[in-house]
């Protein structure tokens, strides 16, 4: 019996219904992969696509992937976005590539900071925004992948892809890889006892894996994943982490709250929890943000300053009070 890392691409998954997604992934031989879809039709979130180009890209000998025939109409979509070359499948299609600028990012691989640059670069015409209003979204591109640049311990680099969506007025970015893990990382200087656990970790100000001190250092502050939190919570909208087998998911906040509080630890906003997953060995992140509502950048920094330096005087003062002098 052959045993296979699997993978199902459904009609439909983005963030708000990407469970089904993640629970059907079988990661039980990370050294072949199979990938089946939809028959009729295939809309999936850019995560998504990060996620199985990640996977494929780790696999050296592609012989190894076996990819069904796609028969929906959409699977130009798939091939338009680059996942079979990641794949190394031939796709058998032949398709007129139009200029993606204004529209979407096709997968891309960033192994070093001058690809970052170039990526962010690149984005900007898929904003429809003026270049201050551009910020938020840079920021979060320009963290997701120095995160992995810088923790995720892996050549391969950030698989990262994003597309604009018309009709919603909303951008739509995912980034994945798989190195080490946030348990890893957050380990290396946190007690943490399982992959959610770290995950809570990760997305509190002030904690790094660089370090053990509150804070972090004068080059990784351990800011980066709670701003991009922030970001999304402010523009009422989804953001997921998935790594190892948890996912934390920010769920949207409902219109009808008119005042939006940030909260330092991620388990007191509105979310979903699930720690029995799939095992994936990397880290996958995913964020909307829907720029028709896209908050000034100034007032949004304000309102995660404000968060993240209450909670690093909080717990200093915690320290202080337990500190025991002889």
């Amino acid at each position: 019996m052959f045993f296979y890392m699997k993978i199902h691409l459904p009609n439909s998954a983005f963030l708000g219904n990407i469970d089904p997604f993640i629970e059907s992934f079988d990661s039980t031989d990370s050294s072949k992969l199979e990938i089946t879809a939809n028959k009729k039709w295939i809309s999936i979130h850019p995560v998504i696509l990060s996620m199985v180009a990640s996977i494929g890209l780790s696999i050296q000998d592609k012989s190894r992937i076996n990819c069904e025939d796609f028969e929906a109409t959409s699977k130009h979509y798939l091939e338009r976005m680059g996942l079979f070359d990641f794949l190394g499948v031939e796709s058998g299609m032949q398709i007129t590539e139009h200029e993606p600028a204004g529209r979407f990012i096709p997968l891309t691989q960033i192994t070093n900071s001058e690809q970052q640059t170039r990526f962010i670069t690149e984005m900007i015409p898929l904003l429809h925004l003026q270049p201050e209003q551009a910020e938020p979204i840079k920021y979060v591109i320009s963290e997701l992948v120095r995160n992995v640049l810088d923790h995720a311990r892996t050549t391969q680099g950030a698989l990262v892809c994003a597309q604009f969506y018309k009709k919603s007025n909303t951008i739509r970015i995912g980034v994945a890889d798989v190195g080490i893990g946030v348990y890893s990382t957050i380990r290396a200087s946190h007690r943490v006892s399982d992959d959610m656990e770290a995950i809570r970790k990760a997305l509190q100000p002030g904690i790094t894996g660089t370090t053990s001190k509150e804070g972090g250092t004068e080059l990784n502050a351990g800011a980066g994943l709670f701003f991009i939190k922030s970001i999304a919570k402010v523009n009422r909208d989804f953001f997921i982490i998935y790594s190892g087998n948890a996912m934390f998911k920010l769920l949207k906040t409902p219109a009808s709250s008119k005042r939006i509080t940030l909260h330092s630890d991620p388990f007191d906003d509105r979310s979903s929890k699930k720690d029995n997953l799939p095992n994936f060995s990397g880290t996958v992140v995913g964020i909307d943000i829907s720029l028709n509502r896209n908050q000034a950048f100034d007032y949004l920094l304000d309102l995660i300053r404000d968060t993240y330096f209450d909670r690093i005087k909080i717990k200093k003062k915690e320290k202080f009070k337990r500190a025991k002098f002889t």
